[in-house]
């Protein structure tokens, strides 16, 4: 199959270029404000609008902020060292997931202690929401032909620009799919059968963890990292920790609570 060409630009006006890649990040904050809010009223968190609106707010800082900084140390650290500037240069992209996660729990921290409130009923409400803005992102990644998978031979692989004549996986799709899609509706319904405080955020850590580190398996590892050990990819050593532990910690405070 051959890619489908899809102008990254959606909308041009002048000299302004809406892309779609942006765009997939203004539905996901937009997606997050609503379904915080929902989360607010049926817990009944003393948050106001406005303070749902800071919180999507600090959410955003954390994923850009720290979803930079985190690329830059676990993806491409040498470049950046020889040249500083290239930091701001946000157009080229580089950012990690890895980094927006530890980016979003920091700021989420600081808005809990700046509104005296649970640090985790934060995190449980956010990680139902995560798991939107990762697959809109995907998708976002497959629009611009990027991130795609190994060379295959299966029947839906797709040549994509740039990524030579043989057709690839379209890993992008397997993780809009897995990390958005079905990762959401797990988390949904563990926030629903279950009360216990940190049971979603670590759902949502384990899910991750476990659906990354499987999809790296088709997708093609960086160029400038390649693999460790001859099997792991970067991803995978960042996103096993996760299973783990999400998956311990799942397992521990379902024990207490029954």
């Amino acid at each position: 199959m051959q890619f489908p060409h899809i102008d990254p630009v959606f909308l041009s006006i002048g000299p302004l270029q809406f892309r779609w890649y942006g765009l997939m990040y203004v539905l996901a904050f937009a997606a997050t404000y609503f379904i915080l809010s929902s989360e607010v009223r049926r817990k009944q968190y003393p948050l106001t609008k406005d303070d749902v609106a800071d919180l999507v707010f600090y959410g955003a800082m954390g994923v850009v902020l720290g979803g930079r900084l985190g690329y830059i140390l676990f993806y491409d650290l040498k470049v950046y060292l020889a040249d500083p500037l290239q930091v701001f240069a946000v157009w080229k992209g580089g950012m990690s997931f890895h980094g927006g996660f530890l980016g979003v729990i920091l700021s989420f921290v600081l808005f809990a202690r700046r509104k005296t409130i649970s640090f985790w009923a934060l995190i449980d409400m956010a990680a139902q929401c995560a798991p939107i803005g990762l697959g809109l992102g995907r998708i976002g990644n497959f629009i611009n032909g990027e991130l795609y998978g190994r060379q295959t031979d299966v029947p839906w692989g797709m040549v994509f620009p740039g990524g030579g004549e043989l057709p690839r996986h379209p890993s992008q799709l397997y993780e809009a799919l897995l990390e958005g899609l079905v990762l959401f509706f797990i988390v949904r319904i563990m926030s629903r059968r279950s009360d216990v405080t940190g049971i979603p955020a670590w759902t949502f850590c384990a899910g991750y963890g476990l659906f990354r580190f499987i999809v790296e398996l088709f997708r093609q590892p960086d160029a400038q990292i390649g693999f460790f050990f001859n099997f792991f990819s970067m991803g995978q050593l960042l996103s096993l920790p996760m299973f783990l532990v999400g998956s311990f910690m799942v397992f521990r405070l379902s024990r207490r609570a029954a």
